[in-house]
């Protein structure tokens, strides 16, 4: 009785450490409960404010992104993005326009064997794509720590400052040979005025059925003919810059065709004429435009052996062309064709591919457009003939009432018959040459 008296004490005690025990654990899980709690809250906080920070990064990357292709894809350069095994991984829209295909084509592919199917290559010298004339380089690309990550290939159209850089070279050695030729032709016009007088004296003197007589004629007309081209040679070297003035545009070019008409008896020639209603006039040297419509349709013509389709037309131009409103007057024909590597010559002075020509023609052209502060080019394709492409000022006061073309009409009529006449010699002359 005594022992059980004696433990219960000590059992009590012991239930109440242990329950002590409990509620100081229990404390203690409440308080790390608590302070758990607390960290979640703030760790959701934290979360939230991660989760902001990383959608608005998103939103300015992907606001970079568009405004990175936005830029890329207005770039009239076009653009090829080349990764480390020199596969294409982008290109843009101006680069896909140029080389004639699409980013699907072009993913994925050996950036060299593209450029080389084209005939192109990384080089500092213009190349010909097309009618495009274009200069193709190469920038490497890096990382932000500065390690190359690939390269761009960048493809330039350089065509409108090759043209011009054309014209400028061609323009100096004109400028060079334009001096030769006027005092070689100054000097050679004087003896043949003697030829022709002294030939002329032996015609007078002669009988009529002596054969010394028809050696007398054959030679004033070899004198006539030479001086003729000297006379050409001198309007080349230096154009008549006659007044300009407003000229009904269809019949110049008409009786411009008209004049080439006997050029065209020996093949079957289909001529097409398509001049715009916005241009009933032009501001021009009618008899100076006139020949340069006739040499390029005789041009044309003689370009079609087999005969062909010869189209002109007249449209309004860019105003950027020239900076200035401008007209575009075209001759195309559906002959031979160019070849590239004589097209930028087709306007020196005595260059031609024909064996009996004097290389005149397109010479006196150039010249005569350039007189007009004009532009001519010229397009072509082997086998698909040319198209010489002629720009000329448009000034914006042009008149448009009936009366000013009533009395330009009548003033062109007045002096039809002489010029005619003039031109039609003219034309005989281009004809053989």
């Amino acid at each position: 009785m005594t022992n059980a008296t004696t433990r219960q004490p000590e059992e009590r005690e012991l239930l109440h450490a242990a329950f002590r025990s409990f509620d100081e654990a229990a404390q203690t899980l409440q308080q790390s409960y608590t302070a758990l709690t607390t960290r979640v809250e703030q760790m959701d906080v934290e979360l939230a404010h991660s989760n902001e920070a990383l959608r608005h990064q998103l939103h300015e990357n992907e606001a970079m992104r568009v405004h990175l292709n936005g830029i890329l894809e207005s770039l009239s350069t076009g653009v090829l993005v080349v990764d480390e095994r020199e596969m294409i991984t982008r290109s843009n829209h101006a680069a896909e326009t140029m080389l004639g295909t699409v980013e699907a084509d072009l993913r994925n592919r050996e950036a060299s064997e593209v450029l080389t199917s084209l005939g192109l290559s990384v080089c500092d010298r213009p190349q010909h794509l097309g009618q495009t004339v274009v200069s193709i380089s190469q920038v490497p690309l890096r990382k932000d720590s500065g390690i190359d990550s690939g390269h761009l290939i960048l493809i330039q159209d350089v065509t409108r400052s090759y043209q011009l850089e054309e014209q400028l070279q061609r323009k100096d050695r004109l400028v060079a040979m334009g001096e030769l030729i006027g005092r070689i032709a100054h000097e050679v016009r004087n003896p043949l005025g003697s030829v022709e007088l002294f030939a002329s004296m032996l015609q007078r003197d002669l009988a009529k059925d002596s054969p010394a007589k028809r050696y007398a004629e054959q030679i004033s007309q070899a004198v006539q003919l030479m001086d003729r081209l000297l006379a050409n040679l001198l309007q080349y070297t230096r154009p008549t810059r006659m007044a300009r003035g407003w000229h009904l545009a269809e019949p110049l070019i008409r009786d411009s065709i008209k004049l080439a008409a006997h050029a065209m008896t020996k093949v079957p020639i289909e001529i097409q004429v398509d001049i715009s209603h916005d241009i009933p006039s032009l501001w021009c040297h009618d008899g100076q435009l006139k020949q340069v419509v006739l040499n390029l349709v005789v041009n044309a013509v003689q370009a079609m052996p087999h005969g062909g389709l010869l189209t002109i037309s007249l449209q309004q131009e860019s105003a950027q062309t020239l900076g200035m409103p401008s007209v575009r007057l075209s001759v195309r024909d559906s002959g031979v064709g160019i070849d590239p590597d004589q097209r930028s010559r087709v306007f020196d002075p005595f260059f031609t591919t024909k064996d009996e020509g004097t290389g005149l023609g397109l010479a006196i052209v150039y010249s005569i457009v350039d007189a007009h502060q004009g532009r001519i080019d010229v397009h072509s394709t082997i086998g698909q003939g040319a198209t010489f492409v002629i720009i000329l000022p448009h000034p914006s006061m042009a008149p448009t009432s009936g009366d000013r073309q009533i009395s330009e009409g009548k003033q062109r009529a007045s002096h039809e018959d002489a010029y005619i006449n003039s031109e039609l010699a003219l034309a005989e002359e281009w004809l053989h040459e």
